[in-house]
């Protein structure tokens, strides 16, 4: 099909803002899920709390039983712990019972603590591994398949094999290591500072006094980081491309001896990755300890000042001190997430946009609210002043008019650029007529449900492209649930049956990558297989034996001759041999159809049909005559 002239259609104006709003609104989705991951999160820390709270209260307990048994070690004298948040110890239990008691309780959360990480872990992976990932990839491969050409003209292959693979795990880290991870710290950090606060409100002031500088450097890191971000996508996806296109080109990068160009290309792309990302993880590597420089300077001022209140008997040593410096730590580790945190948001902000970029793009060709359900058309096609244009201001087709009625075989002429190919692919729909109308059994085609048009059409193009799977799954392609009698009649239409049973496994064979285990002319036979298969009443030829020899372009038009009977037929030719076989044919130039008849009656028209026929005449006398040549010099020798 054509190539599109137009840029890309990445939107960089989308605000980060904006992208965040959506990714919430994707995680809006699996809120049951989140919700649940957040309960486990909450049990978690409050679990963590408990067990903390009941070793401070152990402590102090052991204080409070050497000051009563033992007076001559001189301890202050302490009253019975009280549990922060739960009942007294029983006063008439000895020592090592209460001993017992509390290394019991934290022994049994500490189990269940275990557990429920593993069901959290469960949990998280189940959720955005095992759901988000593969339901946005779905959603994304879903919307690919509904673009027009436009959208993959615009972009590379490998920018959207890059953007369903390693784009979306980005949004995947939105949700596990920014929207839940946040969540988590805001609601432990809260926790955290009211415990403290419980406490000792002066010194949970004096320790988290450093707290609103690490905000600060938090804010101005991610304002840094993101454009080292995106120009790392860009790189790897210009790698990733580099590697399509060698894995692509392989036989011409051998035929041509380039081999070590090509290593040395893809080498260069693959050290501007490591360089990039290198400087990256060097920014996020110093980032990372300044954050814990700072949640320590929170410890030493801790020592200090809570060091003093414990010996001034201000703050109990276990139940207060102890805690606070547990709670701190507590802190300090969640405190300590906000650079991974940074780095992950500017991760997922650049996937997310790349991600929604293929959400958003406009779907040109769709079917109307309302449209015509035609499951079979008679096949009478009608163009009526059509014009086209991809920018929508430089025509590639001016004022085309065709009538076609059903049955009949139209061949189509004219120079590489004429419009033969865009004038065909307005029939399936690929495209829409900037101004006209194309008509099928006297409905506009943009009135008929898209996928009634496109199964009443068949298609076989100068390259056909076949997928890595069976013989039989290639030519059942449009139509899976088809027989294998239907099948193998479909083959013998193609004149393709004979050589199939000739393979290792006839129709189960497992065709290679593109079917390059095949020639040109049996690769082809195959597509003619394919469209017949559909029995479709309008068949659409690109020019299916430009690229083959001789005899084996004798063995095509058997199988077309054969495929075209009673179906409209639009056939790209060049070849007279093809040419002579339409019902008419019409010759095109600028976009423009100069000229239209049958053979015999533009063989008597001056103009370019006539200039093509001389050329290929002269051409085919020519060969006749050197062979004559070569055929009596062999005999005078001989």
């Amino acid at each position: 099909m054509p190539s599109d002239p137009s840029p890309s259609l990445v939107d960089a104006s989308t605000s980060n803002w904006t992208l965040v709003r959506r990714l919430w609104g994707l995680a809006w989705r699996y809120r049951l899920r989140c919700l649940q991951v957040l309960g486990l999160q909450l049990v978690l820390l409050s679990l963590g709390l408990a067990g903390l709270s009941l070793t401070g209260v152990g402590i102090d307990y052991i204080r409070y039983v050497l000051g009563k048994e033992h007076p001559s070690l001189e301890t202050p004298e302490i009253a019975l712990p009280v549990i922060q948040f739960g009942p007294a110890l029983p006063a008439t239990w000895s020592p090592t019972e209460v001993i017992l008691l509390i290394a019991g309780l934290i022994l049994a959360m500490a189990a269940v603590r275990a557990y429920l990480n593993y069901a959290y872990s469960i949990a998280i992976n189940g959720l955005v591994q095992l759901r988000l990932v593969v339901d946005l990839r779905s959603e994304i491969y879903d919307k690919l398949q509904r673009l027009s050409f436009r959208f993959f003209d615009a972009n590379t292959t490998g920018s959207i094999i890059t953007r369903v693979t390693g784009d979306v795990q980005s949004v995947r880290m939105f949700v596990d290591q920014v929207l839940i991870q946040s969540l988590i710290m805001v609601i432990s950090l809260t926790v955290y500072i009211i415990y403290m606060v419980s406490l000792h409100p002066g010194l949970t002031l004096a320790c988290l006094a450093t707290t609103p500088v690490l905000w600060l450097m938090s804010m101005q890191f991610s304002r840094k980081i993101q454009p080292a971000y995106a120009q790392n996508r860009t790189l790897v996806e210009r790698m990733v491309q580099n590697l399509a296109e060698s894995i692509q080109g392989i036989q011409v990068t051998k035929g041509f001896g380039r081999e070590a160009e090509d290593r040395a290309r893809f080498d260069a792309g693959n050290d501007a990755v490591f360089a990039q990302q290198r400087s990256i993880f060097w920014r996020v590597s110093l980032f990372s300890p300044a954050v814990g420089l700072l949640t320590r300077i929170n410890m030493v001022v801790l020592l200090g000042y809570g060091g003093w209140l414990v010996l001034e008997g201000k703050l109990p040593l276990g139940a207060g001190l102890i805690v606070f410096a547990g709670l701190l730590e507590q802190f300090s580790g969640q405190v300590n997430q906000v650079a991974t945190v940074v780095n992950s948001v500017q991760q997922s902000l650049i996937g997310a946009r790349r991600v929604f970029e293929i959400l958003d793009a406009p779907v040109e060709v769709k079917s109307r609210p309302g449209a015509i359900r035609r499951p079979r058309l008679t096949g009478a096609v009608s163009i009526e002043r059509v014009s086209f244009a991809y920018d929508g201001i430089d025509p590639v087709l001016r004022d085309i008019s065709l009538e076609v009625q059903p049955g009949q075989c139209v061949a189509i002429l004219g120079a590489t650029g004429a419009g033969k190919s865009v004038l065909m692919s307005l029939i399936p729909r690929f495209w829409d007529p900037t101004s006209g109308r194309v008509l099928l059994d006297g409905i506009d085609a943009r009135d008929l449900e898209l996928d009634d048009l496109r199964r009443n059409i068949g298609l076989v193009f100068q390259e056909s492209f076949l997928f890595s799977n069976t013989v039989a799954a290639n030519i059942a392609f449009g139509h899976p649930d088809a027989t294998r009698e239907q099948i193998e009649k479909a083959a013998r239409i193609a004149a393709a049956h004979d050589f199939i049973m000739a393979l290792p496994k006839g129709y189960d064979t497992i065709l290679g990558e593109s079917g390059n285990t095949l020639s040109g002319g049996q690769r082809q036979r195959l597509a003619i297989a394919r469209a017949v298969l559909l029995e479709p009443p309008i068949l659409l030829l690109d020019d299916p034996t430009a690229a083959i020899d001789s005899e084996t372009e004798h063995e095509i038009f058997e199988a077309l001759d054969r495929a075209i009977a009673g179906r409209t037929t639009f056939i790209v030719a060049h070849r007279l041999s093809t040419l002579r076989r339409a019902d008419f044919i019409i010759v095109m130039e600028n976009g423009r159809i100069v000229q239209r008849g049958r053979h015999d009656e533009l063989m008597r028209e001056p103009g370019p049909y006539l200039r093509v026929a001389n050329l290929q005449l002269r051409d085919g006398r020519e060969l006749q005559q050197q062979a004559l040549n070569q055929n009596s010099a062999s005999g005078g020798v001989a």
